[in-house]
């Protein structure tokens, strides 16, 4: 046995419990019948725990002998027993685990693709530091920790097997997390839904949208793009599902699925000619094509609409053979209800409602609240009869840009690209405050990024916050991540970790970001409008390029949507050479190297930029040699970031495509299911010869192969449109540059060329070269 040293770690936060629970808010007294509810339907504590043991056995293996588990009651006084790790859930017991490792081993964990788990300062099995004799008490301020965004199951999950979500789901209870989505497989639930109304799998062809942008089918946004799914596809992810809610509810998690929100297939019209179904406006598709978007409403008052939600709730239940009475509901997210009646507003909510509670009596809805920050419809008169028209207790709202434009202060408590960002000190504070704040009815924390496996250092700190009672110092916290990431004190790297504290992840201007750096989001516009200062040069990039939140894919009064840099690139690029210093130390560390990637691709891409912005005060001042010579020297940059993206996992292109292909059973398969994969993260939805669609590097990611196959050659076409206007003296032509490249789109989506799945090259030795060729003596150190 190991030595004796006693971690005690409960989820607590509802009443039941110690003082510790006093700070427990009124939206906590709001959910307490919920939570004994779920308490009681739990897997046995033996079940837990089995489960605990085999994901330490997959996650430590060397050490799995070191630590006992066991399961209690939150009622249970556990100071003096001899158990290493108590807690009432798995999730609790894993946690305890991680926060141990965490600090008093100095590991770190992190997803395989940001340079995975750091514990090689782990001592040796049988030498494990002890606590103090009378143990440690770690209490949830509030109980549920949430993880996941409704589109992130397609920019992140799209083709993950088995053995992915189980990493997942063991990540998800390291870190505490005990209420993610569990959205995989619904579709087949639908089909059989649908056809208990009389809809064929034919009819539903044109309903679901292919594997890689069924997020925006089930939102509501577009119907049929990337499809049909194959019959395959649905037997396939149900059974993932099966898999997926089985493991969650043996750690003890209360995994979140899905509900009815009116969204109907067309065919829905036929069968029933008197339901009423109304056509909900366009979603960004070019010329509101209806074999795309459109979709299909069934309003909340016709009886249909809770039959309906009624059998989908049933289906899950009977199919999973249970639910955690919670059930997710997006109404109306990123598209505009049709009136601003608010009762037809509150009859909606009360629908959908009903529908889930005629399912399960003791449901309880959850919805995003993005569309609250999104879209100006939703003015407090729409807001509360939306929220108001739900018995208190029985509605959920995920508050999910809180860090930056946190909407519970504004509505009486609610009556995460490959790019560097965050908002470190908004998430050390932000979830006390929110917890803390008068008549608060917060039940919970947690992360909601659109894709995941980046920035870790923000979802280390995050996934922290839901066992923080008070705020934290996150200078302090920051000064000692370098060494837990790492496994040893570096100092050139902590001092390079404070800079990037206050640059990288400072961003205080509250803007959304979504990486716009030209390489991986070219504006399509007349050069004209890219040489006026005032629309984007070097002075706009430092100081003028603000927006509050994003109202649209574009701005409307912008042709394009400019770059985002909101820190000083020059201390950025001091950070870097800091962190190249202190690369001989840390040679084989698969952490450093990514971050070290990271940060060189951050820094050539802002600078990159600005070379762009060169490139086009040449061609306004009819350099015809000084465009030529500076459109080569930004192809070469784009290539030799390439090549450094290349010598790390975690910014490959392959892994992407094969294991999209790895889920289809025949060639057929394999070529729709890698269109998707490759038009998701390029240009999709509609687009015609010479007018590029409005979904367009939406998704976009400096990803190894990609830079160099298609974000090259497209920035290659259009400086070779600047010099022929040059050499020709005439006008830029916009429509030739938008027919080439939109051709080179379609190609690069239809190609079936393979790429590398394991990284390649010397990371600090590229990183120091690159630097010493664009970033010595590039000026951009005077930004």
């Amino acid at each position: 046995m190991a030595t004796a040293y006693v971690i005690i770690l409960l989820a607590t936060g509802i009443l039941l419990l110690s003082p510790a629970t006093r700070s427990s808010t009124l939206g906590v007294e709001y959910v307490s019948r919920l939570i004994e509810i779920q308490d009681r339907e739990k897997a046995p504590a033996s079940v837990q725990v089995s489960a605990v043991r085999d994901a330490v056995d997959r996650f430590i293996p060397s050490h799995s002998s070191s630590f006992d588990f066991q399961i209690v009651t939150k009622e249970s006084n556990l100071f003096g027993m001899l158990i290493r790790i108590s807690g009432v859930t798995g999730v609790e017991l894993l946690t305890g685990l991680h926060w141990y490792l965490k600090n008093l081993c100095g590991a770190h964990i992190s997803w395989d693709k940001t340079g995975g788990s750091q514990l090689y300062s782990v001592p040796k099995a049988g030498t494990l530091p002890r606590l103090k004799d009378d143990g440690l008490l770690i209490q949830r301020p509030v109980p549920w920790n949430y993880y996941q965004n409704a589109v992130t199951s397609s920019y992140t999950f799209a083709w993950w097997d088995w053995q992915r979500w189980e990493k997942e789901i063991d990540w998800m209870a390291l870190q505490g997390i005990n209420m993610p989505l569990a959205f995989t497989g619904q579709e087949s639930i639908w089909q059989k839904v649908f056809e208990k109304f009389n809809i064929s799998n034919t009819d539903l062809n044109d309903f679901f949208g292919g594997p890689a942008f069924l997020a925006w089918s089930r939102m509501a946004n577009l119907h049929g793009w990337g499809g049909p799914l194959p019959q395959s596809w649905l037997d396939q992810q149900l059974a993932m599902q099966k898999k997926i809610l089985a493991r969650m509810y043996e750690f003890g998690m209360t995994p979140v699925l899905p509900a009815f929100s009116g969204n109907v297939p067309a065919a829905l019209k036929n069968v029933y000619p008197s339901a009423k179904i109304t056509r909900l406006g366009n979603w960004f598709t070019v010329d509101s094509n209806p074999r795309w978007c459109c979709t299909y409403l069934l309003d909340a008052t016709d009886p249909l609409f809770i039959e309906i939600g009624k059998a989908f709730i049933e289906q899950q239940v009977k199919e999973y053979g249970r639910s955690s009475h919670i059930y997710n509901c997006d109404t109306f997210d990123e598209n505009t209800p049709p009136t601003d009646d608010p009762e037809y507003i509150s009859s909606l909510a009360a629908a959908i409602f009903k529908g889930m509670q005629s399912g399960d009596e003791d449901a309880v809805w959850l919805m995003q609240g993005w569309l609250f920050a999104y879209d100006p419809y939703w003015r407090p008169p729409q807001m509360q009869a939306l929220l108001h028209a739900v018995p208190i207790g029985k509605m959920i709202v995920l508050d999910l840009f809180a860090e930056v434009t946190p909407i519970w202060t504004t509505s009486d408590q609610f009556y995460g690209n490959v790019e560097m960002y965050g908002v470190l000190d908004s998430v050390g504070s932000g979830p006390v405050e929110a917890r803390i704040s008068k008549n608060s009815t917060m039940v919970g924390v947690g992360m909601s990024m659109e894709g995941i496996e980046q920035n870790p250092v923000v979802y280390d700190l995050m996934s922290e916050m839901a066992f923080q009672h008070n705020k934290i110092d996150v200078k302090a916290w920051v000064d000692a991540y370098p060494s837990r990431r790492y496994g040893k004190i570096v100092p050139s790297l902590q001092e390079g970790w404070n800079i990037l504290y206050h640059t990288v992840y400072n961003c205080t201007d509250g803007a959304y970001d979504k990486n716009r750096d030209v390489i991986v989001a070219f504006p399509d516009v007349d050069p004209s409008f890219l040489s006026k200062p005032k629309m984007y040069g070097r002075r706009h990039l430092r100081s003028e390029n603000r927006f509050s939140k994003r109202n649209s894919l574009k701005d409307e009064d912008e042709a394009f949507d400019k770059p985002h840099l909101w820190y000083s690139t020059s201390e950025v690029i001091h950070a870097l050479e800091l962190f190249t210093e202190g690369g001989s130390l840390l040679s084989g560390s698969s952490t450093y190297r990514y971050d070290l990637v990271d940060l060189t691709r951050q820094s050539l891409a802002k600078y990159a930029n600005d070379l762009f912005q060169d490139i086009i005060e040449a061609y306004d001042s009819h350099d015809s040699s000084g465009v030529a010579h500076l459109s080569e020297k930004f192809l070469d940059l784009v290539d030799d970031m390439d090549t450094l993206l290349a010598c790390h996992e975690g910014f490959l292109l392959g892994p992407w495509l094969e294991s999209s292909k790895q889920l289809a059973v025949d060639k057929e398969q394999e070529k729709q299911y890698e269109w998707n994969a490759r038009t998701q993260i390029t240009m999709w939805f509609d687009n015609t010869e010479e007018e590029a669609s409005l979904l367009r590097d939406y998704g976009n990611k400096y990803w190894s192969g990609l830079l160099r196959d298609y974000y090259g050659p497209r920035a290659a076409i259009y400086f070779k449109y600047l010099i022929e206007s040059l050499a020709k003296g005439e006008d830029f032509n916009l429509k030739s540059w938008r027919r080439e490249w939109i051709k080179l789109t379609n190609d690069w989506q239809n190609a079936r060329n393979v790429y590398p799945v394991k990284s390649e090259g010397d990371a600090l030795s590229t990183s120091q070269r690159l630097f010493d060729k664009y970033l010595r003596d590039s000026g951009v150190n005077d930004h």
